[in-house]
């Protein structure tokens, strides 16, 4: 079964409606325009209840399938913020908010859950009930995390749960899969450097804490080129470095910002001890002081194998056996919907967007969603549905 017609016949809507909100980028926990767009309409579809507010700005909606609530439910997630990006698209519907846009694909994958709503209310070809997850702040805040501890599943229960994101580097309309690992568990890193002031051309009268960022960003290498089993997988990257103001002065301080990423717990314990004690002997050896912070964001996202064979089911269903591919090696980014699945059984699948390896990725502020996937990534999501809970 191909893209489902109904769904086709509505892509333009869905583009339109994934167009807005990209028009209208909003970061985690204030995504209230996005959230009210969709609880508007998940009413007009005719959701049996439409959940807002639920952890700051997020939204359930649930449909229930012919003969009404039977105990029966899966849960089915898509995340809603954008990121703190200036926009360079230059498409007619790029960012109309200075310094924010939709810069992860945030804005299809609310559209393409809210292509499902439509299509599930109408036809209600299936038994039980579908609790549709609109979540926020994915994106450094923790969302799935929040909606987690505050219940979601107790007051909404499901029997498995799913999650969907967009990969660029996947040919349009492809799946990619994996059991087991598929996203890194994923750490915050702050690092605030003290040094002294001094004049560039007399760095003998202070110390310089540009000098000591430069030996930290080397030293940290030596984390995981010297210290994690080489066979295992351990990232650290520095991302972000201010200091100084002008072209001749030592400043008297630096602040960095950056991210660790790794699978086994054992690696992320070791990534976290090394990091705090290297950082602040770096700094003394070099006369600076410095404080450092190692903050878990999210684990790794690990999908469970007999929930992974069901989103093989429906993805070939949608795109046909040949263009569900095994993804071989998990990748080194982070997701907040490992929280979810920490909570309940469920899997998480990639769909293709069909750029090139030299077109913009994921965060770059001249990426865009490619509308060409909304229906099929919709038909992925209603399929699913009517397959786990057949009338």
């Amino acid at each position: 079964m191909p893209v489902i017609n109904r769904i086709a016949e509505f892509h333009p809507e869905l583009t339109a409606w994934r167009r807005d909100f990209h028009m209208h980028p909003e970061l985690g926990f204030q995504e209230h325009r996005t959230a009210g767009i969709v609880a508007e309409r998940l009413r007009e579809f005719g959701c049996d209840e439409v959940v807002t507010g639920f952890s700051g700005t997020g939204v359930i909606g649930i449909i229930h399938g012919q003969g009404g609530p039977n105990g029966r439910a899966i849960g089915l997630r898509a995340d809603m913020d954008a990121l703190p990006v200036e926009e360079l698209t230059g498409a007619a519907w790029a960012s109309q908010t200075p310094g924010k846009m939709h810069a992860c694909g945030h804005d299809g994958h609310t559209t393409m859950l809210l292509g499902a709503a439509r299509y599930l209310a109408e036809t209600r070809n299936f038994s039980g009930s579908v609790v549709l997850i609109f979540q926020p702040a994915e994106e450094n805040a923790g969302g799935a995390g929040v909606m987690v501890n505050d219940g979601i599943f107790e007051r909404f229960p499901v029997s498995r749960v799913f999650g969907m994101h967009n990969w660029p580097g996947l040919p349009a309309g492809q799946f990619a899969w994996r059991e087991g690992p598929i996203m890194a568990a994923v750490a915050n890193l702050e690092i605030s450097l003290q040094g002294r002031g001094a004049h560039g051309a007399m760095p003998h009268e202070g110390v310089d804490p540009i000098m000591v960022a430069a030996a930290i960003v080397q030293g940290l290498q030596s984390i995981v080129a010297r210290n994690v089993e080489p066979v295992e997988a351990g990232v650290i990257t520095i991302g972000h470095i201010k200091g100084g103001f002008t072209h001749n002065v030592i400043p008297d301080s630096v602040h960095m910002q950056g991210t660790a990423r790794w699978f086994k717990p054992e690696v992320g314990e070791l990534l976290k001890a090394r990091f705090l004690h290297l950082v602040p002997t770096i700094a003394s050896a070099f006369g600076a002081s410095a404080e450092c912070s190692f903050v878990r964001y999210t684990p790794a996202t690990i999908n469970d194998p007999e929930s992974t064979q069901l989103t093989l089911k429906a993805a070939r269903a949608v795109a046909g056996e040949a263009r569900v591919i095994h993804m071989e090696k998990p990748t080194m980014g982070g997701e907040d919907f490992a929280y979810m699945l920490e909570a309940k059984a469920g899997s998480y699948i990639m769909i293709g967007g069909g750029r090139t390896d030299a077109d913009p990725g994921l965060h770059h502020p001249k990426y865009d969603f490619n509308d060409e996937v909304l229906a099929t990534g919709a038909s992925y999501w209603s399929t699913l549905a009517e397959q786990l809970l057949p009338r």
